[in-house]
């Protein structure tokens, strides 16, 4: 077994790495990358043009993007745009696999894991969201029946809502420490912070904050216009709030002085990097207990779990706030989401399917 893996990570083809259209897929990417690096691995990175990846070379495929999962129904055909970027991406991969030891998918899209079959290098999936469709719940239970070990996600719950849970490799996240700086004495503010879409259900942050008379920050990607425009109609002050979506030397800046971080998944959240960026900021975390938040949150200890859609049990959650000790805070992220801990983890993952072929 090669101690030095070469590896082929292919991108999600729903926006350019870098436009904040990949969510927490993005962010996930970039860790991995400079995790394997740092072990040793030779990777290389396939996206869509425009992508942008710090220093870490790009083989940039034009073409155009994917409809993202989340705003499809259960039952919505699968479609492949004319020029598809996902397609270009995988003819490329078809083309060039003898050059990789493992090809591994980022995109919660079928035709990955249909092609599956028809490559003799073997092909990884992290699987980055919950069950969304019957027809990615097909194709990934196909997987699991014909190619045992290829199947990686976020945490046991998401893995749980396809069935077939035993299947995969439960490899969590990470992020770059030393980009979030600790901070002991924050201001009044809470923060929320991800992608501005219902599934996401920014309205329960808003009026959990008013109901506890908080000022609340909002970052993040503006996704659906529509949303947002029936937010602020019922909420008036939210545009105010709104600091738009940053870059992360900027961002972990405004979440560190925050006193928590307010998350309200709608849907099952498959992990929640921004629950760790929080956690590394020292910053305490109270969040529905559904989802990948269910996983991090050390609920009396990192912050607190409320029932799912319960505003009320938020608004009780933040009044407790200032019991925890946000050096604890700081302290789970060092331990469970650094950035070698998340590399070993897909090494040995590599290493198994490797060695069951």
């Amino acid at each position: 077994m090669p101690s030095s893996l070469r590896l082929l990570l292919i991108s999600t083809p729903v926006g350019p790495l870098g436009s904040g259209l990949g969510g927490g897929v993005e962010l996930t990417l970039i860790n991995v990358v400079q995790g394997l690096r740092a072990r040793g691995h030779q990777v290389t990175v396939l996206a869509p043009e425009g992508s942008q990846l710090g220093t870490v070379p790009i083989v940039q495929i034009p073409g155009q993007l994917q409809p993202t999962a989340h705003t499809q129904g259960r039952n919505t055909p699968i479609t492949i745009p004319d020029n598809s970027v996902l397609g270009n991406m995988w003819r490329y991969a078809q083309r060039q696999q003898d050059q990789f030891d493992v090809i591994v998918n980022f995109a919660y899209d079928w035709l990955p894991f249909y092609l599956t079959e028809f490559f003799c290098t073997p092909v990884a999936h992290f699987v980055t969201m919950g069950s969304l469709s019957d027809a990615m719940d097909g194709a990934i239970d196909q997987v699991a029946q014909d190619y045992p070990n290829r199947l990686g996600a976020y945490t046991r719950t998401q893995a749980e809502t396809f069935g077939v849970a035993d299947a995969f490799a439960i490899l969590s996240s990470a992020i770059d420490l030393d980009l979030y700086d600790f901070c002991a004495s924050p201001g009044n503010a809470l923060a929320w912070l991800g992608r501005i879409s219902p599934e996401k259900g920014l309205e329960d942050a808003l009026e959990a904050a008013a109901m506890a008379q908080a000022p609340l920050k909002i970052l993040g990607k503006l996704e659906d216009a529509d949303y947002w425009h029936r937010l602020c109609d019922r909420f008036p002050g939210a545009a105010d709030c709104y600091l738009g979506f940053l870059p992360t030397h900027e961002l972990q800046q405004v979440l560190r002085q925050c006193r928590a971080l307010v998350m309200t998944p709608r849907w099952v959240e498959a992990f929640g990097n921004v629950a760790i960026e929080a956690l590394a900021c020292g910053v305490p975390v109270i969040a529905y207990a559904r989802g990948g938040p269910a996983e991090i949150v050390q609920s009396g200890k990192t912050g607190w779990l409320v029932p799912p859609d319960d505003v009320q049990g938020l608004v009780d959650a933040i009044a407790a706030i200032d019991r925890l000790d946000r050096r604890a805070c700081r302290l789970q992220a060092e331990t469970d989401y650094s950035l070698e801990a998340l590399a070993i983890r897909f090494e040995q993952w590599f290493y198994t399917i490797l060695s069951t072929r």
